[in-house]
């Protein structure tokens, strides 16, 4: 077990560099699986779901090499066994094995996918557009059983009912294969879609329409290596700068792109927060006066659910009555009984979170329930006075990328620390 300990209220200052996104890694590392050579991905962040992925390409016979950032991939000896379902269950983005194995094999066995628990997530979407495309999904003993019994998979005309980042990645990976063209409608449209479809098309598909709602596959009958580059994260990126403008006193983040942010810099602007924005990197000044808003998270381009958390201990600065409604995960509120602990005015009514400020907060010991509570409490934590102690720290781990010599490097302190090492 390991604790992250913080002293805060110290004012940070400095650089911090954003590593590759999670969102897209956790995708482009199967997709890699359907070349016939060798992948290099470069900018791989070093967390634990992508170590935890490395271990399931090698329990499938694939050579695996990661330094420095720089994964790569040999799939050549890759055979179809049953995902083991240990590492499935702690690692929900290991769902994008089932199109990837069904592309490449013309079968798959994935155990039913895990991660943070943000309320229900069915992978219905994902089982929906597989069946679409000729094959037959069945669930035996809590695994998933896809295979395509009357010969390959067809190309075809695909609804999304809701608009699904996971499935629409998934089909997008068991079509790239499909006999004929596929076309996806209402497509999720986030960077990390494009991403993927960059690597694929770089490996020899045809794959138009990417970053739009309608994306349009043509199949090919074979798929090589190449080397490809992961985009920042801009959800990392977004932690940072919510960071930066509730304890900071000048901290530019660097390797940002503007656009795939726009939603969340809008919000900060309009809580009062001043930043010098530029190519790849946004300074943020001291900001004083920061006032409420009401945030409401949506499907991108819209402000991404996965930042409402990060914004929360910013929000707890700011002069009058803050809303936020997730209208995408409306469970993803555990973080606000942590906050309380630290003595915020925090309430959760109904689907709405409300926060009352400006607030004090102080040190407490508080327990992240998912990787972006995780990095709200964190924040939170510098901000307090006092000494703060975060448990269930692996959540964190699985998504921020050396996140306690990036804070140090800023001046805070803070430190990890092993339960049974301090018995």
């Amino acid at each position: 077990m390991k604790k992250i300990k913080i002293n805060g209220n110290r004012p940070l200052k400095g650089e911090v560099t954003i590593s590759g996104a999670k969102n897209s890694a956790v995708a482009l590392i199967p997709a890699a699986i359907l070349a016939d050579s060798p992948v290099t991905l470069e900018g791989v962040p070093d967390i634990q779901d992508v170590h935890s992925l490395i271990e399931i390409l090698e329990i499938m016979g694939a050579k695996t090499k990661f330094e420095n950032n720089q994964l790569e991939i040999d799939p050549r000896e890759i055979v179809s066994v049953p995902m083991p379902s240990g590492k499935i269950n702690s690692l929900r983005a290991s769902y994008y094995f089932m199109g990837s194995l069904l592309g490449k094999f013309g079968e798959a066995v994935v155990g039913l996918p895990g991660g943070c628990y943000l309320g229900p997530r069915p992978i219905d979407l994902h089982i929906k557009g597989f069946e679409a495309l000729g094959a037959t999904v069945n669930n035996e003993h809590g695994a998933m059983y896809i295979r395509t019994e009357k010969g390959p998979l067809k190309a075809t005309r695909i609804f999304m009912d809701m608009v699904s980042i996971g499935a629409t990645i998934n089909v997008m990976l068991a079509a790239v294969k499909a006999e004929g063209k596929t076309i996806i409608e209402n497509a999720a449209r986030e960077p990390e879609i494009i991403d993927v479809a960059t690597l694929l098309n770089n490996m020899g598909a045809k794959i138009r329409g990417a970053g739009t709602d309608i994306i349009r596959i043509e199949g090919v009958n074979e798929l090589h290596g190449c080397r490809h580059s992961i985009i920042p994260d801009r959800i990392e990126a977004g932690t940072y700068l919510a960071m930066a403008a509730a304890v900071g006193e000048g901290i530019v983040v660097k390797n940002v792109i503007f656009e795939h942010l726009e939603s969340f810099i809008a919000k900060l602007q309009e809580i009062g927060v001043q930043m010098n924005i530029g190519e790849d990197e946004i300074e943020v000044l001291p900001s004083h006066d920061l006032k409420a808003v009401h945030v409401m998270t949506y499907p991108y381009p819209g402000f991404a659910t996965d930042l409402q958390q990060p914004l929360t201990p910013l929000l707890l600065k700011a002069k009058g009555t803050a809303e936020i409604t997730d209208t995408i995960y409306s469970k993803r509120v555990n973080h606000i009984p942590e906050l309380a602990r630290m003595g915020a005015d925090a309430t959760v009514e109904g689907n709405l979170i409300v926060l009352n400020g400006p607030n004090k907060l102080h040190g407490a010991e508080v327990v992240a329930s998912d990787l972006r509570a995780g990095a709200c409490l964190v924040i939170a934590g510098l901000m307090a006075e006092g000494t703060t102690t975060v448990y269930n720290v692996d959540y964190i781990l699985r998504g921020y990328d050396h996140i306690i010599e990036k804070l140090t490097a800023l001046g805070a302190d803070i430190q990890m620390i092993e339960e049974e090492a301090e018995k």
